[in-house]
């Protein structure tokens, strides 16, 4: 089966639409952009989230080069390179679109018109697509190759198309799992997508709050053990540093206490990282924090609030580094863009 999410993001004759997830699953419905800067404020806006944006990206990309058709080539190719900076701009973390949207440009360099920048640009994404959806079912093979059957992992935030190739590879290789699910406050994507997704799997995730991991993983937790931390990784250095979304840490440091292992899943380590220095973390407005899903929780008084989207787990605190070229220890994942490391998991 096709979860809901795994399929929010089309491109049609009038532009892109793309799933809200601020507000899925209580609603289904789409915001539509019709040039590559509004996919880049929906991006902003937390309209999409994880995968979201890169599939966004792409589609952003195709809706710059076809809007370009019949334009002179030079105007066709500084089209498609301003509208690139806005969607590499619009969530800096991430790296995604900012390596996706280097591979566009640097296919469409030899185009000698703006048909056939098109051209280029529509094959061109198909294919990093269709790499990044394989490679996610190659982090979800090797993943559950870590993890035994009936195992209980507790996952933070939302993982998108790395949670689906998990299940999906794991159901293959005949493992299910149980799952506990962080909320992930204040967009709560762990409550809607992650444990919708997993419910859609036929699972029966158990949600907790964000405060509640460090307890679910120490030896007084009645829910039971907890044997695997997994979250994706919005961006991974050279020297092992994880960088994903907030909370993120605090769990890893309290797997680390309890012996619980932490896997990292990401495509590659960001070779233009090489320490967490290198990476934009992203802050967002502290006012939304104030608020849950458009309704105010803190008090009327409360005017000030704090909301870095991502932290940083240093190596230490992580067990491995699952990519589409095998499992890294930390300290070795730069090894990765060696292009012949594969650890053997049994």
């Amino acid at each position: 089966m096709r979860p809901v999410l795994d399929d929010s993001v089309r491109l049609t004759g009038e532009g892109v639409l793309i799933l809200d997830r601020r507000v899925f699953p209580a609603r289904q419905e789409w915001v539509l952009a019709r040039t590559a800067g509004e996919v880049a404020v929906a991006i902003r806006e937390m309209v999409t989230q994880s995968s979201g944006p890169f599939y966004a990206g792409l589609a952003g990309l195709r809706l710059s080069a076809r809007a370009s058709r019949g334009d002179g080539v030079d105007t066709a190719l500084k089209t498609l390179a301003d509208d690139g900076e806005l969607l590499t701009a619009a969530r800096p973390t991430n790296n995604h679109v900012r390596d996706a949207v280097r591979e566009v440009l640097s296919a469409v360099t030899a185009v000698s018109s703006a048909d056939q920048l098109a051209d280029v640009v529509e094959a061109e994404t198909a294919r990093l697509e269709s790499l990044y959806r394989g490679g996610s079912a190659e982090l979800g093979r090797l993943t559950a190759q870590l993890i035994p059957d009936g195992a209980r992992v507790m996952t933070h935030c939302w993982m998108d198309a790395y949670l689906i190739g998990l299940v999906q590879e794991a159901s293959r290789a005949g493992r299910t799992y149980e799952w506990v699910v962080t909320e992930t406050r204040p967009y709560l994507q762990g409550a809607r997508l992650t444990a919708h997704t997993l419910a859609e799997f036929g699972f029966t995730p158990t949600l907790i709050t964000d405060g509640t991991a460090a307890a679910a993983m120490s030896p007084q937790s009645t829910l039971g053990p907890i044997d695997a931390l997994v979250t994706a990784a919005d961006r991974v250095t050279m020297d092992g540093h994880v960088i994903n979304k907030v909370g993120t840490l605090g769990h890893a440091v309290a797997a680390s206490a309890f012996g619980v292992p932490f896997y990292a899943l990401v495509l590659s380590p960001d070779r233009t990282a090489a320490t967490a220095s290198d990476v934009v973390i992203e802050e967002r407005d502290g006012a939304e924090v104030l608020s849950t899903l458009g309704s105010r929780t803190a008090s009327s008084l409360v005017e000030r609030g704090y909301y870095p989207a991502f932290d940083v787990t240093p190596p230490r605190f992580v067990g491995k580094i699952v990519t589409d070229r095998g499992v890294f220890e930390p300290a070795r994942v730069g090894e990765y863009h060696l292009g012949s490391h594969r650890e053997q998991n049994s």
